[in-house]
């Protein structure tokens, strides 16, 4: 058990850094397409969206360091673990199907990473202990 407590984290950091890599190209592309003679990004829907994935984002890193943390200092880390897998792939996936929004589906196409990220996080969520189980871990310690 312990050492599926230690490797949980690497799988919230390594859905943080999809979900990173998703978020940049699409932030990058909402500043570049132009829609009406401006950026898509000053649409508002657009701009709430990637505030959404930015805080998201943030706060899965925060869960990841804090479970890394817990393991560092030796202390019970199973609940952490468990709650920033889960949050960190599920997150790593709506910002991806965000991503792939924001580019639209005629412009999806050309964007194979992004496809490619959100295959990987697919997977995410099931190494280490499905979702589901992480959630079963959770509840049992509360």
């Amino acid at each position: 058990m312990q050492t599926l407590d230690m490797a949980r984290p690497c799988m919230g950091a390594s859905a943080v850094g999809a979900a990173r890599a998703a978020f940049e190209v699409a932030l990058a592309y909402a500043r570049e397409r132009k829609q009406y003679g401006r950026p898509i990004i000053e649409n508002q829907t657009i701009s709430f969206m990637l505030a959404d994935m930015a805080t998201e984002i943030e706060a899965a890193r925060l869960l990841t360091w804090k479970a890394c943390w817990l393991i560092d200092q030796r202390m019970d880390s199973t609940m952490a673990s468990s709650m920033c897998k889960v949050f960190s792939t599920e997150m790593a996936e709506r910002i991806c199907s965000g991503a792939i929004q924001i580019f639209g589906w005629a412009r999806i196409y050309p964007q194979m990473a992004i496809r490619e990220v959100f295959k990987d996080v697919k997977a995410l969520q099931i190494y280490e202990g499905t979702n589901q189980i992480q959630r079963i871990v959770v509840s049992s310690m509360l």
